[in-house]
């Protein structure tokens, strides 16, 4: 059986800013990425990968900021990872290597950065500092998105009644399956594709996170991570942690990150400052 990825707890450094995945089949060099990192107060580390489907799983399930990805990996290289990866999940990538004849791929593949072993804690701090930019780049965009959009509907004296879906159709395994809004506890991004989380069983649905978003009722669904959207009905409490992030707990007991940058899009919905 392979060995999972690492999953670093939420509780490790305080005031983290920047969520980070080091993803390398070398445990000496995620070692020292991680004791480099240590030293940058706005980085957490929440996961370590030894091979490309592992650091898949943990992009999907840790939903990070910041990718740290080598190059040369077992099952999938660093390359074949991203292009496991949909846009809406896609993190900012630096990529490391000890070799420097994929510098121009790299970059052709959009990486943030491109870092040579043996690791140098100057040249890191430089690109954690240019990943902090992109970041909140990202977030504040989202945030301008939203009140462009909302300035559009008040000028225009138009209040537009939106339609939404109520179920979905889904065909798996040579079936038909019409599933009903209210059954999903939550939606999270899966490559071309969104994966519909029932409880006790979960569907894939041939649908980007962000066309999906728009497809359902928000007084009923409220998105919290550019890759994660949740049932409002299902939600039993919030639980603060770092940098004004918050964990999402469901009634079933399942935990979902919600990101600094969609946190307003819960307190609109409830109505109050927490």
């Amino acid at each position: 059986m392979p060995e999972s990825f690492v999953r670093i707890p939420r509780e490790q450094p305080n005031g983290s800013l920047i969520r980070a995945i080091i993803a390398d089949d070398e445990r000496l060099a995620r070692e020292k990425l991680r004791i480099l990192l240590g030293s940058e107060p706005e980085v957490q580390v929440v996961a370590e990968c030894p091979n490309g489907r592992q650091t898949v799983s943990a992009i999907r399930s840790c939903q990070p900021d910041m990718l740290l990805l080598d190059i040369q990996m077992p099952d999938l290289d660093g390359f074949e990872v991203l292009n496991e990866i949909s846009s809406d999940e896609m993190p900012q990538v630096i990529f490391t290597s000890a070799y420097d004849q994929y510098a121009i791929r790299a970059f052709e593949a959009h990486a943030l950065d491109y870092l040579l072993k043996p690791f140098d804690r100057d040249r890191l701090h430089a690109a954690i500092e240019r990943a902090s930019v992109e970041i909140r780049k990202s977030q504040d965009q989202d945030l301008t998105n939203r009140v462009l959009a909302l300035l559009s509907t008040v000028r225009s004296g138009k209040r537009p009644v939106p339609q939404f879906d109520e179920r979905l159709t889904i065909r798996t395994n040579g079936r038909v399956v019409f599933l009903n809004l209210e059954e999903i506890h939550w939606i999270e991004a899966a490559a071309n594709y969104v994966r519909l989380n029932t409880g006790k069983d979960s569907y894939l649905f041939r649908e980007t996170i962000s066309r999906i978003s728009e497809r359902l009722n928000p007084s009923q669904f409220v998105r919290i991570h550019r890759s994660m959207i949740v049932n409002v009905a299902g939600i039993k409490e919030l639980i603060p942690v770092n940098s004004g992030e918050y964990v999402v707990v469901l009634h079933s007991g399942k935990e979902l990150s919600c990101s600094r940058g969609y946190r307003s899009n819960l307190q609109d919905l409830m109505g109050k400052n927490f």
